[in-house]
């Protein structure tokens, strides 16, 4: 028998990190090669990992609740593959496996490694990676290694030294560290008071990638913002001439939303210098239109994609929608249905609001909100004051990608295309 491992994959793209929300095996168990082995929550996606290999669970090496980098290991596999007798002297004796470099090269190769997450823990936190003593695979240091450091609130030399006693032997030393990490600043972390009657509420794995996410894109992207009202009164008049007759026979719902969705989709076909991304030293226009959509559950936030709207019908669209939502609501979103996004439009109107700001769904250009529709009384053409239906559209943008002159007329043209939908010129199927 040999023993493989199972590391923790990459579910999505920028995904560099991810919870073990639950196992799905134990030590003991038989599985065979795609099984599923644990769930998993990102930012984005809970997703299951398959088996790589059939054979018997050794060793779960991470918990429920365990946060760990793409790349680091959670399970440990019993596989069939030739002598058993040659592969256990083998994996107990790791000295008669030829390697290319020596053992101790290997750890501290892996120890220079960091992760994105890591790397930007010990910036913000001023930790001196150099310092800590890491308990990922050969040596690496972790997340995990940087929050115990962090949540300490007090001296991370104590830290290091009670991270260092976890995973070496106990050494006596009478001499303190040559070059200390700084302490960390109260500024940069302190702890509330708990007082009675409060209640204590764990941050869970997609909470804290969401917050992750959502600070990246606030320190990094320089939102600017921009709003347009939109007379939409024919639109809600043709929708709603549609709505009963379309569920009956479709078997979902017709939604407002689906309309704003193909809108964005036409104008960004128009406009292409929207579908772009930052990448540092160039700007990445994207090619495909695939329009990530918000889906808010009671406790996290999803962001599914739409690929290729622009090629879709209002119909395709509004399909799209009920399934991606209901994928998201119900814990069944794949990791394919939240890659590929190249922008966000964000439906806050169904909860009521008229006017907002939307953070950067980073790497991408901008997000637009969908307000709620409200109906207003509006001075038409004739001087005459009339009621219409009224809807915002606030535009975040990444004023590092886009200037104010080609958003403006991108939202002039989803004003244009939404104003003169009807029966007559927008056709469902």
């Amino acid at each position: 028998m040999s023993v493989e491992q199972i590391t923790m994959p990459q579910l999505g793209e920028s995904v560099t990190e991810g919870t073990i929300s639950k196992w799905l095996v134990k030590p003991g168990d038989t599985v065979n090669k795609y099984d599923p082995l644990a769930e998993v929550l990102t930012d984005k996606v809970n997703a299951e990992i398959p088996s790589s290999f059939s054979g018997t669970i050794k060793e779960l090496v991470a918990k429920e609740g365990d946060t760990l980098s793409v790349g680091e290991i959670i399970l440990r596999i019993e596989v069939k593959n030739g002598d058993s007798n040659e592969t256990e002297e083998a994996v107990e004796n790791p000295s008669t496996i030829t390697q290319p470099t020596s053992k101790d090269s290997q750890k501290m190769d892996q120890k220079k490694r960091y992760s994105p997450a890591v790397l930007r823990l010990s910036q913000e936190h001023g930790i001196d990676l150099s310092l800590v003593e890491g308990t990922g695979a050969g040596g690496r240091v972790t997340r995990k290694d940087l929050m115990k450091i962090i949540e300490s609130g007090s001296s991370t030399v104590n830290v290091l030294k009670q991270t260092k006693t976890e995973t070496q032997p106990e050494r006596e030393t009478t001499e303190a560290p040559t070059s200390p990490v700084q302490p960390i600043a109260s500024s940069n972390f302190r702890t509330e008071p708990i007082n009675v009657g409060d209640i204590e509420i764990p941050v869970t794995g997609v909470r804290k990638a969401i917050a992750a996410n959502m600070k990246r894109s606030k320190q990094e992207v320089p939102h600017a913002w921009t709003m347009v009202e939109v007379d939409v009164t024919s639109l809600v008049e043709y929708r709603n001439s549609l709505k009963d007759s379309f569920r009956q026979k479709e078997g979902f719902n017709l939604t407002f939303f689906a309309f704003f969705v193909k809108a964005v989709a036409q104008a960004l076909k128009e406009f292409p210098e929207v579908n772009s991304m930052w990448a540092e030293d160039k700007i990445i226009q994207k090619k495909d239109i695939n329009l990530s959509i918000a889906v808010a559950t009671d406790d996290a936030l999803f962001v599914p994609v739409i690929k290729n709207a622009d090629e879709k019908t209002i119909k395709g669209i509004a399909r799209e929608i009920a399934e991606l939502a209901e994928k998201a609501r119900t814990g069944k979103l794949r990791a394919d249905d939240i890659q590929g996004g190249t922008f966000t439009v964000n439906n806050t109107g169904s909860f009521g609001s008229v006017q907002s700001m939307g953070i950067i769904n980073y790497p991408q250009a901008a997000i637009l909100q969908v307000e709620s529709i409200v109906k207003r009384p509006v001075i038409v053409n004739n001087g005459m004051i009339a009621p219409r239906d009224m809807v915002n559209l606030c535009l975040s943008l990444d004023h590092r990608v886009l200037d104010g002159l080609v958003c403006g007329r991108f939202l002039k043209r989803v004003k244009e295309i939404l104003e003169n939908i009807s029966k007559d010129t927008t056709p469902i199927y």
